[in-house]
């Protein structure tokens, strides 16, 4: 008996194919088209009279959900359209032009975010990308050597996208506070999958998004500031959202406000929140703890599924370092994945990994091999045709 599939019929999508996804896309609860349609009979409804009535509010209510799965309090997350407008805020708050600045990152970070900090380069940051010894896993010896004095912020995934490998983010806070520097984690793959304690973990700053394991659909960024820094960082991305009496419609400078509004700017995406929270409520009725137990179980068992098939992992098989993605080095590995999504297995691939699966609290046992099944058949008959 699987206790967690009780929560599978929430989930319509993932009777009509074979859903190991969840790393990039989680599967829309159906709560959230009720959540959509209670948007749109409220702007119909109630007009500008909304925004006051909670719209206005919700960038940090629903911020609140989101800070209940990352362990962090009420008031302390704020939503964001992406984790790259929330990365650039984090940026932001520093002067680059001094002695201090340093920006210490991994070389297999997400792109999104090596984007940016190349683009803060030109404004005077100095990069530092740490090297894999093996394109997988980032020894926590080789970014803690990395940072010291001279640095300013250290940009870190607590789940590396390529190869589901966990890092050490408490010891990298450790040696980031002793020189003086701070953390901005990205927690995007393992929010919801993964257990996170922002506090217990002394992260200064955390990015992520809802499209994966919470289930929130796009569009539902979010970040978290350490409290005591709210009122000491002035973002130069900013808005009128941020300013203490928006209303006012003052001249500038803009005085900010003492709140997680601070770290706002414009508009916010109403629709994308609405649709958000339903997944965000089920992980909390779940728990992360029990997804992580279900998760290990069957990520090893999709590893030993694919050893006794002949397939290479390019995940870590140790349970304590590995998210909730198992990545698979199949030859012709993009080709591959076409033909497992034209047979509704819903996986992906990415360049220099390999086929990425992803089994989630609403996966069936069976689901596994069968997926395992599919790449056999696919890749035996790539052989035979080769």
């Amino acid at each position: 008996m699987d206790p967690l599939l009780a929560w599978r019929p929430l989930f319509p999508s993932v009777d009509q194919t074979l859903y190991m996804i969840s790393h990039s896309l989680g599967a829309m609860p159906a709560r959230s088209r009720d959540r959509l349609v209670e948007y749109a009979d409220h702007w119909t409804s109630r007009s500008i009279r909304a925004w006051e009535e909670g719209w206005w509010s919700m960038p940090v209510s629903v911020g609140d959900l989101v800070a209940r799965i990352i362990g962090a309090g009420p008031g302390e997350v704020v939503m964001q359209p992406n984790v790259s407008i929330a990365t650039w805020i984090v940026l932001s708050c520093f002067d680059w032009t001094g002695r201090r600045n340093k920006l210490v990152t991994e070389e297999l970070n997400f792109p999104t975010n090596l984007y940016i900090f190349g683009e803060w380069e030109r404004l005077g940051a100095r990069v530092m990308r740490v090297s894999s010894p093996d394109d997988m896993t980032m020894p926590v010896e080789s970014m803690l050597a990395a940072i010291d004095e001279e640095t300013q912020l250290v940009s870190v995934s607590h789940v590396l996208f390529r190869s589901s490998y966990i890092q050490d983010l408490a010891a990298i806070a450790s040696k980031a506070h002793a020189v003086g520097a701070m953390v901005v984690a990205d927690i995007y793959q393992s929010a919801g999958s993964v257990p996170v304690d922002v506090r217990e973990l002394g992260l200064d700053f955390a990015t992520g998004g809802s499209v994966k394991w919470l289930c929130g659909g796009p569009g539902a960024g979010y970040l978290y500031v350490r409290p005591d820094l709210v009122t000491k960082l002035r973002p130069r991305l900013t808005g009128w959202m941020a300013h203490r009496a928006p209303f006012a419609f003052q001249e500038p400078p803009i005085d900010m406000a003492d709140t997680m509004f601070r770290f706002l700017h414009g508009t916010p995406a109403i629709p994308a929140l609405y649709a958000a929270m339903s997944g965000y409520e089920i992980i909390v009725e779940i728990g992360v703890e029990r997804i992580r137990e279900k998760s290990l179980r069957q990520t090893a068992r999709l590893i030993e599924l694919a050893e006794e098939a002949g397939i290479a992992v390019r995940s870590p098989r140790n349970p304590a370092e590995r998210g909730g993605v198992v990545v698979l080095d199949v030859p012709h590995g993009s080709e591959v994945t076409q033909e497992l999504l034209r047979r509704d297995v819903l996986v992906d691939h990415r360049p220099g990994a390999g086929i990425r699966v992803a089994p989630h609290f609403y996966t069936r046992d069976e689901e596994l091999a069968e997926t395992v099944r599919h790449i056999v058949e696919i890749r035996e008959r790539h052989l035979a045709t080769a």
